[in-house]
């Protein structure tokens, strides 16, 4: 996993300057199998399919507390909102912490995104185009 792309993917995640599916592509090519982001430690943790790690923070300023509570509908709006509606970053970030989501897992190669509140409630999102597999 090359280190320094890892932290050019995060920083043009956080300014915007690069699509998400972009960034997903450079990551996949680095070697980054999944990452962690942490909304109470404000920062991401990047992982390699060969077990290194990679850290990055998240500098937004001005950020709320993570809501006690975990608001499905309104996480799920905040992601329509990336997804079709241009949002940044930083708005998807405080939205999600409104939400009461505490962190994420976003697994690239399964295609998916699995956040989780403070009680442990979740709810996993898979990427654009992506769907579960059948599993028998």
């Amino acid at each position: 996993m090359n280190a320094d792309i890892v932290a050019q993917m995060a920083r043009a995640t956080l300014d915007g300057s690069v699509a998400f599916p972009e960034v997903v592509r450079q990551l996949m090519e680095t070697g980054v199998e999944y990452y962690h982001v942490d909304y109470v430690a404000l920062n991401k943790r990047f992982y390699s399919v060969t077990g290194s790690m990679v850290t990055t923070p998240i500098t937004f300023e001005h950020l709320p507390a993570v809501a006690a509570d975990f608001d499905v509908a309104g996480l799920k709006a905040a992601i329509f909102d990336s997804q079709k509606n241009q949002q940044s970053y930083r708005d998807f970030t405080r939205r999600a912490m409104e939400a009461g989501v505490q962190g994420y897992m976003a697994f690239l190669r399964g295609q998916r995104v699995t956040y989780w509140g403070r009680d442990g409630e979740q709810h996993t999102e898979w990427f654009p185009g992506a769907a579960p597999t059948q599993v028998d």
